[in-house]
């Protein structure tokens, strides 16, 4: 009985080696977007979600010739949504993090933007644990930004949380805040090209350290999803080679975003 037993379990194991396995056949992808994070996403006065993540999103659609969905999500509740499945794919210039990756998987970078604090112009702000003790400076909540300044400033630095980029801003021009920490792109769109945005200016370096800003800026999908994030990076590389990428950067940057 025991020889028959294993015989059997023996047969069980092989036909499951001889079993393939098969992927899963994307014929729609959703992306969680932010759609408050100008120029990557904002939501107009229509309701409908643009800037270059939306745009990018479409583009590796048509690339992967899937049907393609988009799904507003607060960015504090982005990585819950997707790992609950409310949609497939992040593309909401998430930075690419070590803390991040124990939850999901990334993508290759499809961006890569310094970060800097930003102020009232003659404001003077010195970037140390002594000087920026009692200074009230705001964040975007559960950014890299916000990491930054805890991990480097602590109980030093007064921090103002704030749910999307454009709260943080009216608060800065109100004067609620004496700066703000955001990346350089988000900050030229959202403040400095406004009106009004003369009076601001970028305070300090710009900061790019690895091990609280990452490596810049990737699509975010369950670890399950292998061929999900395959599909991307050869979308990524597809639109890179074909100018697709390039058109897209040209109209919402002055700049390549890309980076090295």
């Amino acid at each position: 009985m025991m020889k028959t037993t294993l015989t059997l379990s023996a047969l069980f194991a092989a036909c499951l080696l001889a079993t393939p396995v098969t992927a899963k056949e994307w014929k729609t992808v959703r992306f969680g977007v932010e759609g408050a994070y100008p120029p990557f996403s904002w939501t107009d006065a229509s309701g409908e979600i643009k800037g270059f993540d939306i745009d990018l999103a479409n583009a590796l659609c048509q690339q992967m010739a899937v049907k393609c969905e988009l799904v507003a999500q607060d960015w504090d509740g982005m990585i819950p949504a997707l790992l609950s499945r409310k949609y497939d794919g992040i593309i909401a210039a998430m930075s690419i993090t070590d803390e991040r990756r124990k939850k999901v998987d990334f993508t290759e970078k499809y961006a890569r933007i310094p970060n800097r604090f930003v102020a009232a112009r003659g404001t003077e702000l010195m970037l140390t644990p002594e000087g920026m003790a009692g200074k009230r400076i705001g964040v975007q909540r559960a950014t890299t930004h916000d990491k930054y300044l805890t991990d480097n400033f602590g109980s030093n630095v007064t921090i103002v949380r704030y749910g999307s980029a454009d709260e943080a801003y009216l608060d800065l021009k109100a004067g609620r805040v004496l700066a703000l920490l955001a990346d350089a792109s988000a900050i030229d769109q959202g403040l400095l090209s406004k009106e009004g945005g003369d009076k601001f200016e970028y305070v300090g370096p710009a900061l790019t350290d690895r091990q609280w800003f990452g490596d810049g800026m990737g699509i975010a999908v369950r670890k399950g999803d292998q061929d999900l994030r395959a599909k991307l990076n050869e979308a990524i590389k597809a639109l890179r080679a074909n100018g697709k990428y390039q058109e897209i950067n040209q109209k919402y940057f002055k700049y390549d975003i890309y980076g090295g």
